[in-house]
C-alpha cells in the first residue's frame, strides 16, 4: 500500500512538473532583448548617415525658403512666403520649366528605343552579349565626360560636321547657337547617356518571364511581336511605370549636360541650372531654397498622379 502511494506521488510530481520543451520554447528575457535590438545595431550607421546627409539638409533647406539669407552673412531674415510668391509670379524664374519639354519627348524615344533593344537582344540574336555591353556603356561614363565629348562633337567643324560631309551635306550652322537645334543637341546627348539604364531594366525584366510561357506561345504558332504584345509587354509593366517616373523626374531635374556644355546659355537653362545659379551666382540662397522645395514638390505630385494613373498591380501571366 505505501510502495502504491509513493507511485502515485511520483507520477503527479513529474506530471505537474513543467516539461523541458516548455521551458526551452521560450528564451530568457536577455536573449529576447538582444534579438530585438541587434537589427537596430546594424542599422544605427545608415540611419545617422540618411538623416545627417539628406533629411537634415533638406529641413534647412526648407526653412532657409522663408528667409532672404545669402549664403554667406550670419544672419539671415524670415520674409515669411515672399520667396515662393517670386517664383510663380515672376516669368523668368518659372517658364524656365518650357525646357523641360525638350528632355520629356527625348525620355519617351529613350524609354522606346531602350524597349525596343531590350526585347531583341533577350532573344538568341548572334553577338547579343556584345550589344549589351554597347548599350549599357554610356551609362557608365561620368556625366562631365559626356559633356565635353559631346561639345567637340556639336561644335563648328566637330565629329558631326565631318560625318555629314562624307554624306555630301556641309550644314552651314552651330547646333548649339540657337534655342531649338540646342536644345534638341542636348536632349539628344542625354537619350544617348541613360538609354543604357532603362535598357538594363527592361532586359532584367524580360529576362525574369518563365520560359515556359515563350515555348508555349511557339507552339500556338505566335510571331515575335505577338509574344512582346501578349507576354511581354503585361510581364514587365510595374517596369514600365518606373522607367516613367524617372523619365519625368530626371527631366525636370536635368543639369550636368546643359551645364557643362552651355552653361544654360542660348536658352537651354533648366530648372536646377537657374537654382544653381541663385545660389551661388547671386547669392540669394533662400529664393534658391525656395525653388529647390518647388521642383521636390512637383517631382513628388507627378509620381503620385502617375502611381494613381497607373497603379502597380501584381501581374499573374499564367
Amino acid at each position: 500500500m505505501t510502495h502504491t502511494t509513493e507511485t502515485e506521488k511520483a507520477a503527479r510530481r513529474k506530471a505537474t512538473a513543467p516539461s523541458p520543451a516548455a521551458g526551452a520554447s521560450r528564451p530568457p528575457r536577455k536573449v529576447r532583448v538582444w534579438r530585438r535590438v541587434t537589427p537596430w545595431l546594424f542599422l544605427a550607421a545608415p540611419l545617422a548617415l540618411l538623416v545627417t546627409f539628406t533629411y537634415a539638409p533638406v529641413a534647412n533647406m526648407v526653412a532657409y525658403s522663408f528667409t532672404d539669407w545669402d549664403g554667406v552673412s550670419p544672419e539671415l531674415h524670415y520674409t515669411g512666403v515672399e520667396n515662393y510668391v517670386d517664383i510663380f509670379t515672376r516669368a523668368d524664374l518659372f517658364q524656365v520649366f518650357l525646357v523641360s519639354g525638350y528632355y520629356l519627348a527625348a525620355s519617351a524615344v529613350q524609354i522606346g528605343l531602350a524597349l525596343y533593344f531590350a526585347t531583341i537582344l533577350s532573344f538568341n540574336v548572334r553577338f547579343r552579349n556584345f550589344f549589351k555591353g554597347v548599350l549599357f556603356f554610356p551609362y557608365l561614363i561620368n556625366g562631365v565626360a559626356i559633356g565635353f565629348v559631346f561639345l567637340y562633337f556639336f561644335q563648328d567643324g566637330g565629329t558631326l560636321d565631318s560625318v555629314l560631309s562624307l554624306f555630301g551635306h556641309d550644314p552651314d550652322r552651330a547646333w548649339l547657337s540657337t534655342s531649338t537645334s540646342a536644345n534638341i543637341s542636348l536632349a539628344g546627348a542625354s537619350v544617348w547617356r541613360y538609354m543604357g539604364l532603362n535598357f538594363v531594366l527592361f532586359l532584367g525584366a524580360i529576362q525574369s518571364i518563365p520560359g515556359e510561357l515563350y515555348e508555349a506561345a511557339e507552339l500556338d504558332g505566335a510571331n515575335r511581336w505577338q509574344q512582346f504584345r501578349y507576354i511581354i509587354a503585361p510581364g514587365i509593366r510595374p517596369v514600365i511605370g518606373l522607367t516613367v517616373i524617372l523619365s519625368i523626374s530626371g527631366s525636370l531635374a536635368v543639369f550636368e549636360i546643359p551645364y557643362i556644355m552651355t552653361g544654360g546659355a542660348t536658352g537651354t537653362e533648366t530648372f536646377v541650372i537657374q537654382t544653381v545659379k541663385l545660389a551661388f551666382q547671386f547669392n540669394k540662397t533662400g529664393l534658391a531654397s525656395a525653388a529647390a522645395v518647388v521642383l521636390l514638390l512637383i517631382i513628388l505630385a507627378v509620381t503620385w498622379v502617375q502611381r494613381r494613373l497607373v497603379p502597380d498591380d501584381k501581374v499573374d501571366l499564367v
